[in-house]
């Protein structure tokens, strides 16, 4: 069994619906994902303390997760719709918002502020620093050509050349998941045997 951690977007959780259907089409290996904190250096420091531990075989995030999973070096990584500049949509939703997934601590609403956005824009200016060439090799993005939420391809493909386009839109589909995602988790997850 192999490891892979999983990195929700903004408003979600380690419950959403993209976890399912990772576990319901990888059912040979454990997908572990957790409810990130708001607090973005939180966030990283969490993250990094999960992949000491679990040493997984590969790490996905989706949209905000993308940009954190980034972050995360020397693993294999999955960056879909990486958004990398979290901080504008942020200041669009300034006030307190819904969580769209059942988080393990209960809570149903979280609040952005302006110090927060803040903390997100500083995390966003350091975000590409120290990429290591293993990184460069070892990063693939996904991006919907019909994604009018966020599309970071131009700023990825500064960094990365592994990309691929899917028809769709920001959130996965199990659809899309299935056809796309898993056959690049499954060469990702098989190779490193």
């Amino acid at each position: 069994m192999k490891k892979m951690i999983y990195i929700h977007g903004l408003s979600s959780s380690g419950s959403s619906q993209t976890v399912k259907t990772l576990r319901t089409l990888l059912p040979q290996h454990e997908v572990i994902a957790p409810d990130l904190p708001l607090n973005p250096q939180e966030a990283l420091s969490l993250l990094v303390s999960l992949c000491e531990k679990e040493k997984p075989n590969l790490i996905m995030g989706t949209s905000m997760g993308g940009m954190f999973a980034q972050q995360l070096h020397g693993f294999e990584k999955i960056l879909i719709n990486p958004a990398f500049h979290v901080s504008e949509t942020m200041r669009k939703r300034i006030g307190i918002n819904p969580f769209l997934n059942k988080r393990k601590d209960g809570s149903s609403s979280y609040e952005i502020t302006e110090a927060l956005c803040d903390a997100y824009l500083e995390m966003e200016q350091q975000q590409f620093t120290n990429i290591t060439p293993f990184d460069k090799e070892n990063t693939y993005a996904f991006f919907g050509n019909e994604d009018d939420e966020v599309c970071c391809y131009e700023e990825y493909h500064q960094y990365y050349q592994h990309c691929v386009w899917y028809l769709g839109k920001h959130r996965l589909t199990f659809e899309t998941i299935q056809e796309n995602v898993l056959p690049v988790i499954d060469y990702l997850l098989n190779q490193t045997d």
